[in-house]
């Protein structure tokens, strides 16, 4: 049997016991909370990870402080969507002067078009948010050569999580029966969901909530629940909810609930992680829409 120097087993033991220092970590900044959530799972103890637009935030429509720009300053990566969403960044990356590297997570997605403008919110297809995952881990083991062990076994881990988090998902759709998978949503966020799962998103905003709502585009979504027999309208987190409770009030769609498109919520809500996010989703779509 071989044996171990007192040394070694030392060694091994203080790497057991003692976490990497604070002071050591790998300082990571993400635009905003989903990407935020993906970062800490792959990076584990070996990062620490500062969010811009933190939990209920809107990255759309986001206005950087100027505390940012020292965030920006610190950060070794800069982890960013991508395909438009965050227009505001790229002005907060030259101010800070950083020479952070930047990584696009949404690299490598087959991008939803609307005209000439690409959908940002691909992270709404489970498959899509697995190269998410697999851009940010590559990212940190670039960054961090030594990590790259922990960083492989988290995302791993992590993306056999996003494997059943799809069959979940698919397995919930599938109780909806087909002439009922249409929804009202705020603003065009669903895009890359309906692709892959097969419900219908109606939404009088466009992919960004910076666009506006004409009455003309309200009286279109009015027809289009009278006609279709829509049985279910639905709030999000990050938009003001009196457009889709007048939409209610004049067709008779009931409020199917909340769901949660660019933005997590806070440790305490119903979605504080991705995961989370994506399962409570898919139960109010399903409640409202099953019977």
């Amino acid at each position: 049997m071989r044996r171990f120097q007192p040394w070694l087993i030392c060694w091994i033991l203080a790497i057991a016991v003692f976490p990497v220092r604070a002071q050591d970590r790998l300082n990571i900044v993400a635009s905003f909370s989903i990407l935020g959530d993906f970062a800490e799972n792959v990076g584990g103890e070996r990062v620490s990870v500062t969010t811009l637009v933190g939990p209920d935030g809107d990255v759309h429509v986001y206005a950087p402080a100027p505390a940012d720009a020292k965030k920006i300053l610190d950060a070794r990566l800069v982890i960013i969507n991508g395909l438009g969403l965050e227009g505001w960044l790229p002005r907060l990356v030259q101010s800070a002067g950083s020479k952070a590297t930047a990584v696009t997570a949404s690299q490598g997605v087959a991008p939803r078009k609307l005209g000439s403008d690409a959908d940002p919110h691909a992270w709404q297809s489970v498959a899509d948010a697995k190269i998410y995952v697999a851009n940010i881990r590559d990212a940190l083991v670039a960054a961090d050569p030594a990590g790259a062990a922990t960083y492989r076994a988290n995302a791993e881990r992590y993306l056999a999580k996003f494997d059943a988090l799809d069959r979940e998902v698919r397995d919930a759709i599938a109780q909806i029966p087909e002439a009922r998978r249409k929804v009202i949503s705020t603003h065009d966020a669903f895009g890359y969901f309906a692709a892959a799962y097969g419900i219908e998103f109606i939404a009088p905003q466009g992919v960004s909530t910076e666009s506006e709502v004409s009455a003309r585009d309200i009286a279109g979504i009015i027809t289009r629940i009278r006609a279709g027999r829509i049985p279910a309208v639905f709030l999000e987190n990050i938009s003001d909810p009196r457009l889709i409770r007048r939409i209610s009030a004049e067709t008779g769609a009931r409020i199917g609930g909340t769901l949660y498109s660019d933005s997590l919520t806070g440790e305490k809500g119903d979605a504080p992680t991705y995961i989370d996010m994506v399962r409570h989703n898919i139960r109010a779509l399903t409640s409202a829409l099953a019977n």
